[in-house]
């Protein structure tokens, strides 16, 4: 019987140096994608999070997501989805979004007695720094910080602090008159708004103006700032993708040498004014030292909250402020409405106070709808679904699980409101047509114990700029590509567009 000679008999053949290194090379490669696969695969048919409404391609995989933060088109995106699949949407292997008013409420709101809170998503809220402020912190954290923070934002605070508001809100016109002479009559308001706004809370928190408006530019710490921004979202995708080690190596020379430069001199004003201690004059380090004990804060906790408070109460109230004068300026009915109202109610600027303007009606809707179709924040602020899991909407979500509402993406949804997309200040005036809008998912500035601490600051500001500025001057469109200035990219915050106006000193009857 001859014998048989099976392939596993045969000698093995003989490689090469340069073989054996294409097999070492890519049989990782092989791996690495099966194993990608594989993921994929229980992303979509085995985990818990399968059975809500999605796309495939995002369940099984976060880079499509991650694609669009880097674009800056995420916030459109989103809205995108949640129109096609509806109010509740799986956008990576372990993120859903929602945006009805109840699930708003469930992940953002206060918790009964017993229930644990919804942790911000560690991840997106990575601190640079060691030291923690009054939002890169637990709730543990976030409480021993607001409790102190919160005086300086208190009735009693703001009511003290409107002659130092009048104070910038004066300076902005003045300015405004001589800068759009020299530019024969135009200025571009997007950079006045932000002047105005770094102004006076710098001052608040340092004692110190940045001298954005005398000077007509941006000081070099705002430079810095807006650079910071779209560089957190690149951080945090590199973070997503397990990347976090070459963070330090992709971040650009010249913004590692201004974070320094701006962290230096940040904390020598702030080092300083806390040195002076509790004045009379009511910023924010007044109230702060005033109430401050030894369950408080440390000397550089304080600097990092008054830095942050420069950075998050500045830009977004220009970014709803700029948005207004936009929409305004595109129906001039409802302009010539909010102007009517504002000069008819004060006899001259001196006139105008946070009493006064709290009593404007068409204004405040006016704000109101700013708040909706621009909101400072447009993106989501994730939260963690704690351990044990949760129902939202109706579905179970086991614990780590990503969830949040992206303010845009709710307050532009026709599933929320009528018209989503149109500038209607008379939906929150009572007008029946918009009877049935779901106005409680309107919450621009969150909600429940985590909410913005500033913002009553912040509304007083917007009220009073807003009223100063229409008291005074007329304004007129004088951009070329006007009906294209509300595309904007999204990093965080708005990335603004200059939006030109020409501005004409009103007459007085």
């Amino acid at each position: 019987m001859d014998r048989v000679v099976l392939p596993s008999m045969l000698k093995p053949p003989v490689l090469s140096g340069g073989n054996t290194i294409v097999l070492l090379c890519v049989s990782p490669i092989i791996i690495v994608f099966l194993l990608f696969l594989l993921s994929g695969l229980y992303n979509l048919y085995l985990h818990p999070l399968s059975k809500v409404p999605g796309p495939k391609l995002y369940g099984f995989t976060a880079v499509p997501h991650l694609y669009h933060l880097i674009k800056g088109d995420w916030h459109v995106t989103l809205k995108e989805l949640h129109d096609q699949y509806g109010p509740v949407v799986r956008f990576c292997p372990i993120s859903v979004s929602f945006n009805s008013p109840e699930a708003f409420k469930h992940i953002y709101g206060h918790k009964s007695a017993g229930e644990k809170p919804y942790e911000k998503d560690e991840m997106f809220f990575a601190r640079v720094r060691s030291i923690e402020n009054i939002s890169f912190t637990s709730s543990v954290g976030h409480r021993r910080h607001r409790r102190l923070i919160s005086h300086a934002f208190s009735a009693k605070a703001l009511s003290s602090q409107e002659h130092i508001l009048k104070q910038y809100c004066d300076s902005f016109v003045s300015n405004l008159e001589k800068y759009s002479k020299e530019q024969g009559g135009t200025v571009d308001i997007v950079r006045w708004f932000n002047f105005v706004t770094f102004d006076l809370i710098g001052d608040l928190a340092f004692g110190e103006s940045f001298g954005c408006m005398d000077q007509g530019g941006y000081h070099p710490w705002i430079h810095v700032v807006f650079s910071s921004v779209k560089f957190f979202i690149y951080r945090y995708v590199l973070c997503r993708l397990n990347l976090e080690r070459i963070v330090s190596m992709l971040l650009p020379t010249r913004l590692k040498k201004g974070a320094e430069e701006h962290h230096a001199f940040a904390r020598e004003i702030s080092m300083r004014r806390m040195e002076a201690g509790v004045k009379e004059r009511p910023d924010f380090m007044s109230y702060i030292l005033r109430y401050n004990d030894h369950r408080g804060l440390t000397a550089e906790e304080i600097f990092e909250n008054a830095n942050f408070l420069v950075a998050a109460g500045s830009e977004t109230t220009a970014s709803l402020l700029s948005g207004i004068v936009f929409y305004l300026m595109q129906q001039p009915e409802m302009y010539d409405k909010l102007v009517k109202e504002i000069r008819g109610a004060f006899n001259s600027q001196e006139e105008i106070t946070l009493d006064g303007v709290s009593k404007l009606e068409y204004m405040l809707a006016v704000l109101q709808e700013g708040l909706r179709i621009c909101p400072p924040i447009p993106a989501e602020l994730p939260r963690r679904i704690p351990e044990g899991g949760d129902v939202i909407s109706g579905y179970w979500l086991p614990g780590n699980t990503r969830v949040g509402v992206a303010h845009w993406a709710a307050f532009m949804s026709s599933s929320n409101f009528r018209d989503p997309e149109s500038f209607v200040p008379e939906r929150w005036m009572n007008d029946p047509r918009y009877a049935d809008d779901k106005k409680d998912v309107h919450n621009p500035f969150s909600l429940g114990p985590r909410n913005c601490v500033g913002h009553n600051l912040a509304n007083a500001e917007m009220r009073l700029l807003l009223a100063y500025l229409l008291w005074n001057f007329d304004l007129e469109s004088a951009s070329q590509n006007y009906e294209k200035w509300a595309d904007q990219k999204v990093y965080a915050a708005w990335q603004k567009q200059d939006l030109d106006v020409r501005l004409v000193k009103a007459a007085r009857r």
